[in-house]
């Protein structure tokens, strides 16, 4: 396995990222990581390279790089403090600059494969991984959500409003259990993807809570975890690798 931490000029300034892809020959499809809010920590980095495994180079910018360097030892009171200040701050838009960035770094990048990629976000990123879905229709063709939050809002940059654009895939995974999403996030969302007949697959999966994908988290659900795991990358392997 090839790893790389890299950092990416932007117009905000300097973005880091963590890299990796298999060895042997490439190029490789690429997957965009979208981080959650506890921040870059390695257990990030283990489900990076859990998917760069699979065939491909997945990149996992940290998000929060206009705040500083942001790294948490340990999730306690004080830490959500932190994260819940700066996802206040971070708006669509900024993370949509960050994309092209990637996506520019990746198109100079030898073990990159030209052509469609995908993307995959968690928690804070949900909104995210919609919105860039929405913003590089004809790039990003496989994308998942992943227990997002703030997919639905009152705000104009709400990313639910923007999904007419989306060409690609998407899947959408909540928990059963989600304080983050209020009630009228999943009909909302479903409205508008069935309206603009959008191929998506949105799963509830039983008896989960927020953050069950992450395995060292007390409500890792390993079942739900590894069904939203290989959704995503059946998607990833029939829209970037042809197979059926």
């Amino acid at each position: 396995m090839n790893e790389e931490h890299l950092n990416i000029q932007t117009d905000d300034g300097v973005m880091q990222t963590f890299t990796c892809w298999p060895d042997g020959n490439g190029p490789f499809p690429a997957i965009i990581f979208y981080m959650d809010a506890p921040a870059i920590r390695a257990e990030l980095y283990d489900m990076a390279r859990r998917m760069a495994s699979d065939g491909y180079y997945v990149i996992l910018p940290d998000l929060f790089y206009r705040f500083g360097i942001i790294r948490f030892p340990e999730r306690n009171q004080y830490s959500r403090i932190v994260w819940s200040a700066i996802m206040t701050e971070l708006s669509n838009s900024m993370v949509m600059d960050d994309t092209r960035a990637l996506l520019t770094h990746m198109n100079d990048h030898p073990a990159v494969k030209d052509g469609p990629k995908a993307a995959v976000g968690y928690c804070m990123s949900g909104r995210i991984v919609t919105t860039a879905a929405a913003t590089f229709p004809d790039l990003l063709v496989a994308n998942a959500s992943l227990y997002g939050v703030g997919i639905v809002t009152a705000q104009d940059d709400s990313s639910h409003l923007g999904v007419e654009h989306i060409k690609g895939e998407m899947y959408f995974g909540f928990a059963e259990t989600d304080s983050t999403v209020p009630s009228y996030v999943i009909p909302t969302l479903k409205a508008a993807l069935d309206e603009h007949r959008i191929n998506y697959t949105l799963d509830i999966h039983p008896g989960t809570e927020h953050g069950f994908c992450f395995p060292l988290r007390d409500v890792y659900n390993r079942a739900a975890a590894e069904k939203a795991h290989a959704h995503f990358m059946d998607m990833c392997a029939r829209h970037l690798q042809g197979r059926k």
